[in-house]
């Protein structure tokens, strides 16, 4: 699939921490409640770490106690990749920014919205740039 943003994994190495490497493109996962964006108190949107993509809002992050940033849906249509993933001897979901194929987390249908999604996203695969701000 071609994408709005295609960098060689050298080029990827030398965007992106380590960390942030082995989550946007190894599929890593950080451990529960050990992201900065965990808790966000003001308004602003979510970009992909990776290559700024707009992701999510603050208007539809919750908190799901799972010990990552939840949303309920996407900023938009179209932004959000959603893949079949069987690791782990389970049956996910997977989430990917759409712009550059970045794992960003899963999805799962337990929210407790009407729309009953739970994006289950990495701080590490996220930006947060509050609202009145620029990157």
């Amino acid at each position: 699939m071609a994408r709005d943003v295609e960098l060689t994994d050298e080029e990827w190495k030398e965007r992106l921490s380590p960390e942030r490497f082995a989550v946007l493109r190894q599929s890593a996962t950080e451990p529960a409640w050990s992201g900065k964006l965990l808790h966000v108190d003001t308004e602003g949107v979510f970009h992909c770490a990776g290559c700024g993509a707009e992701l999510f809002s603050t208007e539809h992050k919750f908190d799901s106690g799972s010990g990552w940033p939840s949303f309920d849906r996407a900023i938009r249509d179209g932004t959000i990749e959603e893949h079949l993933d069987l690791s782990f001897g389970m049956r996910r979901t997977e989430i990917r920014c759409a712009r550059c194929g970045g794992h960003l987390g899963h999805l799962f249908d337990d929210g407790p919205t009407e729309t009953h999604l739970r994006y289950c996203v990495n701080s590490l695969a996220l930006e947060f740039i509050p609202e009145g701000e620029t990157r």
